[in-house]
């Protein structure tokens, strides 16, 4: 069903209140999935914000406040307690973009989180501060290596952002075939994946949600791509963190960010990337396809389209247990 912008946003935030998530946390974690709902990534929107409910209200379940356990000048460590990485992901680019402006570059991790999300995110944030960045978010360990068929990284994303003229350069992909979040929602929803995602825990190929979750998800771009969400992993460990965090816990998120205008002027740079954009956009497509398209373009694409139409689609089985659990928050969303 459809739902509008400000009505998804009521049901995310008083979601995240309902499992004990102050008001200020509620708001972060909605402009989060949000975002995602809007760039048309909706597996890490209103689904994940049920995932975060149902992990955070186990009787297990227990967090500390963030906290930064070392900082220089130029670095920072942020220690999450196990708090979601929407929120300490936040904490730690809010840091680094703080720092990179002031000294003209930074290094700082994230330690001892989960669900970074979207990564692009805190990109598009250090773009706007006119900064380039690069982003890394080890995971537990539920992708197999090219050639294998159990889990040895996460789904692992990575990031880079460029600052522009116009919108900025920002590519963030998964190194996975299929994303976590994906596959959780298929479960959700009772679908099938597409053939070649997943191996069951027999490491037999699998379209199965449950099975897949059980077994490995393959990696994207074969040795390449397997090859990079190694290097991810090792990130991660420069945050004071296992290089294979288990169990869907302990990731560690390395941010590094830095001036143009340490090397040559800000604004022939930003220049330079936009004109290379176009370059890029002017290529002759292949015979009957689309345009060529640049990093970012579908997501700034689609987001102005669902805030220019206020709708937002979520499925009905989401939207449902959303409601359920906001029953008694008082107010509804207008």
């Amino acid at each position: 069903m459809k739902v509008t912008v400000s009505e998804a946003r009521w049901l995310v935030e008083n979601t995240m209140r309902a499992c004990n998530h102050d008001a200020a946390e509620s708001v972060a974690i909605a402009d989060h999935l949000i975002d995602c709902e809007l760039r048309g990534l909706s597996y890490g929107g209103l689904p994940r914000a049920l995932s975060v409910f149902e992990r955070t209200t186990k009787p297990s379940y227990g967090r500390k406040p963030i906290s930064i356990s070392h900082e220089t000048p130029l670095s920072a460590l942020v220690d999450g307690g196990n708090t979601i990485g929407y929120l300490v992901g936040l904490r730690a680019a809010e840091i680094a973009i703080e720092k990179a402006s002031e000294h003209g570059m930074s290094v700082v991790g994230a330690r001892d989180t989960w669900h970074t999300g979207m990564l692009s995110f805190y990109a598009e944030m250090a773009a706007k501060r006119d900064l380039v960045s690069m982003i890394a978010s080890n995971a537990s360990p539920n992708v197999a290596p090219h050639g294998g068929v159990e889990g040895r990284f996460g789904t692992n994303p990575v990031s880079f952002g460029f600052p522009s003229t116009g919108d900025p350069v920002i590519w963030d992909i998964g190194t996975s075939a299929i994303m976590h979040g994906e596959v959780l929602l298929a479960g959700r929803l009772g679908q099938e994946l597409p053939d070649g995602m997943a191996y069951d825990p027999d490491g037999q190929p699998t379209r199965n949600p449950e099975q897949a979750l059980k077994g490995a998800i393959a990696a994207w771009g074969g040795h390449r791509g397997s090859g990079l969400a190694i290097a991810v992993q090792l990130l991660g460990a420069m945050c004071a963190m296992p290089a294979m965090p288990k169990d869907m816990f302990g990731y560690g998120c390395l941010f590094v960010m830095m001036r143009p205008d340490l090397l040559m002027s800000m604004e022939d740079y930003k220049a330079e990337v936009a004109g290379y954009a176009e370059d890029i956009r002017s290529t002759r497509p292949i015979e009957g396809g689309p345009p060529v398209r640049m990093p970012f373009d579908r997501s700034a694409a689609e987001r102005r389209r669902c805030l220019a139409e206020d709708a937002i689609e979520v499925p009905d089985l989401v939207h449902e247990r959303l409601v359920e659990i906001t029953a008694d928050m008082g107010g509804g969303p207008s």
